[in-house]
């Protein structure tokens, strides 16, 4: 994996959660392309310095989410993102998103508390489905 991940040992973000979100947003833009490989729970552990264990659940709820898939002697590989969502304009908007955001004086925490918000209150909207 060339792109770099950092945890932030100061955030109130639990570290799984931290991992989680910056490899998600790394597949989505197309950092990570499809069928690369991701380095081992160990090995990725050993390099940002937190436990195997949280980096296994980061690697089990990207999978749930369908953004890697995990198999043995094989290792955890980025699945393509579903070719139904436009990628660019969904990076597009979340980048304005986060100018407007911090504009207004939002920190990154208010920033992702504002998008679970919107997740929340979007769910039982017509088209829109929860693992979305």
């Amino acid at each position: 994996m060339t792109t770099t991940v950092r945890i932030d040992v100061t955030s109130a973000v639990p570290h799984y959660e931290q991992l989680r979100s910056q490899l998600a947003a790394l597949i989505t833009a197309g950092a990570l392309a499809d069928g690369e490989r991701l380095p081992t729970v160990r090995a990725l552990a050993h390099d940002l310095g937190i436990a195997p264990g949280t980096v296994a659940r980061t690697y089990r709820d990207l999978e749930a989410g369908g953004l890697v898939l995990t198999r043995r002697k094989v290792g955890t590989v980025v699945t393509a993102p579903p070719a139904a969502l436009d990628r660019a304009a969904v990076t597009e908007a979340a980048e304005r998103f986060v100018r407007l955001a911090r504009d207004h004086g939002l920190d990154d925490a208010a920033v992702r508390d504002a998008v679970a918000a919107a997740l929340l209150t979007t769910r039982d909207e017509p088209g829109v489905s929860a693992s979305s």
